[in-house]
This record gives C-alpha cells, structure tokens and sequence, in this order.
C-alpha cells in the first residue's frame, strides 16, 4: 500500500457504515469484546455537535481513523480538540496512516479556528507514546483520576 493510495476523510452520520466500520477497527486494535451499538446510537453520537470522526480508506476500506470531540472554552474564546481515539489497522502501522490523520486534524482545526489539540495516552503504552512524539506533540506529565459512577 502506497502513502498515497490513503484518503481521509471527516465523516458525518450519512457515512454510518464507514462509523461502524471504524468503531470496529477500534475493537479488533484495542482488542475490545464489546459488541458495536445499533445504527441509531451510531448516529446519534456523530449528530453530536463537537463529536468528530475522521476515517482513513484505502479504497473502499477503513484502515484507520481518529474520533474528537471539541471541547469549548469559557476562559477564553474559542475551543481545544480531545482525540478520543486513534486507530489504524496493525498491518498498516508505522506506515504513514496515522500521521496522515494527525495531519488532517490539524488542519481541520486551523480552518476551525482551534488553538489546541490534545490526547491522553498511558505510560505503558510505548506505541503509543512514541507515535505521539513523532508526530511532534509536546509531552506533558499530568495525573488523570477516574470516577466510577456505579
């Protein structure tokens, strides 16, 4: 597969099967057993307003993509963007894909008017971390605390 032949694209919830084909992407990478939610869930979180969806196709499949949410500012006017998640097949990694994503995001954002990007990845994941630092992203230590709701 060549850089070249891999078009992004920002989805909307016209393009439900290229969601659902992404959200299961994010299962088999992630090595999820969650089953994927109906069509109307699917489309109602891409109707979200600040939910982004990014995919990556290599002709008519999904081999990566990056899901965002926009996240408004009260200090200041204006929004960050969170990646959520960041995909791209295994046999497609570190091959350009994700870079090609970031890239895209970026730009998106520039044209949106969003100042900051930003992610979260766990120590642990060595991929992770030094795919992020490739793309020229600033690390920046910070503790992130979780709050089950049960």
């Amino acid at each position: 597969m060549k850089k070249e032949t891999v078009k992004i694209k920002r989805i909307d919830v016209s393009d439900i099967k290229m969601f659902r084909k992404l959200v299961e992407l994010f299962q088999e990478v992630f090595v999820e057993e969650d089953s994927v939610p109906d069509n109307k869930y699917l489309r109602e979180i891409l109707a979200k307003p600040g939910f982004n969806a990014f995919v990556a196709m290599n002709g008519n499949e999904v081999v990566g993509g990056i899901t965002a949410f926009e996240l408004p500012k009260y200090s200041t006017k204006g929004s960050e963007l969170f990646i959520y998640d960041v995909a791209v097949k295994k046999e497609l990694q570190r091959k350009g894909v994700g870079k090609q994503l970031i890239k895209t995001v970026k730009e998106y954002c520039k044209k949106m008017g969003i100042k900051e990007i930003f992610v979260a990845a766990n120590e642990e994941d060595k991929h992770a971390l030094k795919f992020y630092k490739s793309t020229k992203a600033e690390a920046e230590r910070v503790v992130h605390f979780n709050y089950s709701v049960n």
